[in-house]
């Protein structure tokens, strides 16, 4: 069964979830409820996509809530409901873009970033490389308010590239919107592409997620996850990080949107080695593994690792070999290789929560839907003492 329903790749990932529905232990499945549904009654989001899987079978795909408070509007789908990714956007758009630039030769991660944009200038910033920004020790701070400082994205960019260094780089880790920022412009000069269109071409298109995207049209909004409310209205479609906005709405940190089924794709492929599922080659083994493998501070390349002392979002039960990342509007993915298991939970967090302490509270939701994922693989994949995924 499991050789037959690894091939039905033409089939979405919903589908595939139903005709996997029956064989599903209740138990597994309905901790991932309960916890899922039980941040909606909470008030913490009023929509959630959840997919589970493994490099070659989807395990759970189940769209909970819906799109706003609101009784008479729809329901989150894991094929088509468009999430706003936030800080996603840079493991899902900037870093894939850097491993496809280091397997065609044209991205060194260990060169200065000086070399690609000249006007990264200051004291110790000729230190500065492109593995720091990736592993977030390049010395910059957290975050500037771009909306606020600059009037347009070609101000915003001046600005990033003339912020000084707050400690020597290399010395700490500290994640920083600026480093995915240069990332996303590093891209660009070394492709000679624009960010987003490089990142369609050279990683979405070939990973076959179709419904991926930054700046969605128009038309997509009846599909797109409001983040926000104006003047009594859901926005959908408006970027929500303000600074993402200001850069045109394509950055290296933020402005991606996708759906929970694109978004296993990409999983399955970073645990298949850089593989898809039809057999096609996006990355190289070598890079999936030199980018995912435990850095300083609990840091890969882009990604964060699982806390060996403290799984936070991650729960107690994922590998230490676990890397992912989260975003700022509630979304979420984790991948552990060694247990070939990933767990994606998007919400729309920021969507006029109805509770306090929403953050935390998500990352209590995200570490029981992954504590049950991995029972979840246990249950369906390993009963027979063979594993069937």
């Amino acid at each position: 069964m499991c050789g037959v329903l690894a091939n039905m790749i033409p089939l979405p990932v919903l589908a595939l979830a139903t005709l996997l529905a029956a064989q599903q232990p209740a138990a597994a499945v309905g901790a991932i409820d309960r916890a899922v549904r039980g941040g909606i009654e909470e008030g913490i989001y009023p929509a959630a996509v959840v997919v589970v899987g493994t490099a070659r079978r989807i395990l759970h795909a189940r769209g909970y809530g819906t799109f706003t408070w609101q009784a008479k509007v729809p329901k989150p789908d894991p094929d088509s409901s468009l999430f706003d990714l936030a800080s996603l956007t840079k493991v899902v758009a900037t870093t894939p873009a850097a491993m496809v630039l280091v397997d065609q030769g044209r991205l060194d991660l260990d060169r200065p970033v000086q070399d690609y944009l000249p006007k990264f200038r200051g004291p110790e910033k000729n230190r500065v490389t492109v593995r720091h920004l990736l592993e977030h020790r390049s010395g910059l701070r957290a975050f500037l308010p771009l909306n606020e400082l600059a009037a347009n994205a070609d101000e915003a960019q001046a600005l990033v590239l003339a912020e000084s260094l707050r400690r020597p780089p290399g010395s700490q880790v500290e994640y920083s919107d600026l480093n995915a920022m240069l990332l996303g412009w590093i891209v660009e000069a070394a492709s000679g592409m624009l960010l987003d269109d490089f990142v369609r071409g050279h990683v979405h298109k070939p990973a076959g997620m179709s419904e991926t995207r930054y700046r969605p049209s128009r038309d997509l909004r009846p599909r797109i996850v409001p983040v926000g409310l104006w003047r009594g209205h859901a926005i959908a479609g408006e970027v929500h990080d303000q600074n993402a906005a200001r850069l045109g709405g394509v950055s290296g940190h933020a402005g991606l949107y996708s759906t929970g089924a694109d978004l296993a794709r990409y999983a399955r492929i970073l645990l298949a080695g850089g593989r898809t599922p039809e057999g096609d080659t996006v990355f190289s083994p070598g890079v999936v593994r030199h980018f995912t493998r435990r850095g300083p501070g609990n840091r890969a390349l882009g990604w964060e690792m699982r806390d060996p002392e403290d799984g936070g979002s991650a729960g107690s039960l994922l590998s230490d070999s676990a890397f992912g990342h989260g975003g700022y509007t509630g979304t979420s993915i984790w991948i552990d290789p060694k247990n070939d298991l990933f767990v994606i939970v998007l919400t729309n967090r920021v969507f006029a929560p109805r509770t306090g302490r929403s953050i935390s509270k998500l990352k209590d939701v995200r570490a029981r839907v992954a504590d049950a994922a991995v029972r979840l693989r246990a249950e369906m994949c390993d009963a027979t003492g063979t594993d069937r995924c």
